[in-house]
């Protein structure tokens, strides 16, 4: 194998490849990158057997083949050459070793056979569709910050992705929930998705999808079966195990009844949770809630911290109440709204309060409250 390709498309291919190898593994082939040249291109892969990476970008090939080495290594190396330098890459098998060369630098590391490489590339993945990036980036980020992180129960662990009927229109809906708070967003059912399995798809996978999106413009081609999602963004190609677990009936804890309504500007409204919440202890963040007619007064009482009050003008005309909620979670949700102002629906200080961003109905959010 031989090729010299430009440092730059070489960095940032291996830039998006290198973030699913595990730093510490047993398994020695996991360490490694997967690099196999033909035509004009070279072909760089990467996994951690849950989540594989594939990208292609162009190199002078003088020779055809394949070798695997040191991932971060080989990441470290390439990031610590020169600004617009051609590397020269190759293959010596006789030594089992691939040199690199950059100017005056030369490298020489260590390779395992390509044969032995894993592959979880799954070929036909049944369901497939197009969505824009920028939709499906936000599906991403209004859900998951949301996402539990408690092992034992592993099926919270990720995005629920599944198709929906809201009213007479058929919706591609993201759902995550951590017991705590949930958090729900959609849009129109791509076509190609009709009959899609509903799947979760894992923390880790969405971290590095949501990654890679924020360096594409464009569209997204998903493909899902029962076990596998596949993301198809530009040159990069994500294929993940899904997580093997049902879902709750979310619909279950969406609040259908909330009859008190509270409408603030969010922005002054974040402001005051984020200043009395800076006297609330780490381990209990509760900041109470008390609501009367068109004022809303957050208090926090730390005992060993001391006590906060603030006042803020709000459109409420219903019963007084007095609620409490973890100051940090308040804040997630609000921070993920749209428009300028927050709508709460809320019943009484025992049950979930449903939050929504000024007249958006493709995003919702339900909390749980806290005893303070």
């Amino acid at each position: 194998m031989r090729l010299v390709i430009e440092r730059g498309e070489l960095l940032r291919a291996l830039g998006h490849v290198t973030s699913v190898v595990e730093r510490r593994t047993t398994i020695p082939i996991l360490s490694n990158v997967l690099l196999k040249a033909s035509g004009q291109a070279l072909e760089l892969k990467a996994t951690d057997l849950e989540r594989e990476v594939i990208e292609e970008v162009r190199a002078e090939v003088g020779a055809p083949g394949a070798v695997t080495v040191p991932a971060h290594i080989l990441h470290d190396i390439v990031r610590k050459l020169p600004d617009g330098s051609q590397v020269d890459i190759r293959r010596d098998a006789e030594k089992e070793r691939l040199t690199l060369a950059a100017g005056q630098a030369r490298f020489a590391l260590q390779t395992l056979g390509p044969e032995d490489f894993p592959d979880i590339n799954a070929g036909d993945l049944g369901h497939s569709f197009e969505v824009a990036a920028k939709d499906l980036k936000r599906l991403i980020d209004k859900t998951r910050f949301a996402i539990s992180t408690e092992e034992t129960r592993y099926y919270l662990n990720g995005i629920y992705l599944h198709i929906a009927d809201a009213g007479a229109t058929s919706m591609l809906r993201a759902v995550a929930t951590d017991g705590h708070r949930l958090a729900q967003a959609e849009l129109q059912r791509p076509k190609g998705a009709e009959g899609m399995p509903g799947v979760i798809i894992p923390r880790k996978t969405v971290h590095e999808l949501h990654r890679l999106i924020e360096e594409s413009a464009d569209t997204v081609n998903v493909s899902v079966s029962a076990s596998k999602v596949r993301f198809e963004i530009g040159p990069v190609t994500l294929t993940s195990k899904l997580i093997d677990g049902t879902f709750p009936d979310y619909g279950r804890v969406i609040p259908q009844g909330n009859d008190k309504e509270m409408r603030v500007a969010n922005a002054d409204f974040i402001s005051a949770v984020d200043r009395v919440s800076t006297i609330a202890s780490e381990r209990g963040r509760a900041v109470k809630l008390n609501l009367a007619k068109s004022k809303l007064v957050l208090s926090v009482n730390n005992p060993e911290g001391g006590s906060a009050t603030e006042e803020i003008e709000v459109n409420y005309s219903a019963a007084p109440l007095e609620i409490g909620f973890n100051a940090k979670y308040l804040l997630d949700i609000a921070g993920q709204l749209e428009g300028e102002e927050a709508r709460f629906l809320l019943a009484d200080a025992g049950s979930p309060t449903m939050i929504r961003g000024g007249e958006d109905q493709t995003a919702l959010y339900v909390l749980m409250p806290m005893r303070v």
